[in-house]
């Protein structure tokens, strides 16, 4: 299992390679929980977001929405 510090650093890598996507940029790289550097394109991030989204559940941090709350009278 990989280090709650180097998972942190991997989300934050991930997520300011969706942020370059989504402001523009045409390609942002990125290195994967095994260490290898991957490159996504415009066309990716749906994989991008998946791959925060896992680091996210490692991570134990909320990915979803949350429950609706509920109110009787």
């Amino acid at each position: 299992m990989t280090d709650t510090a180097t998972l942190e650093a991997r989300l934050a890598e991930a997520e300011a390679a969706l942020h370059a996507l989504l402001t523009g940029e045409q390609v942002a790289a990125t290195t994967d929980v095994s260490g290898r550097q991957v490159t996504y394109a415009r066309a990716d991030l749906g994989q991008l977001r998946a791959y925060i989204a896992g680091l996210k559940a490692e991570l134990g941090l909320s990915t979803g929405r949350r429950a609706l709350a509920v109110r009787f009278g």
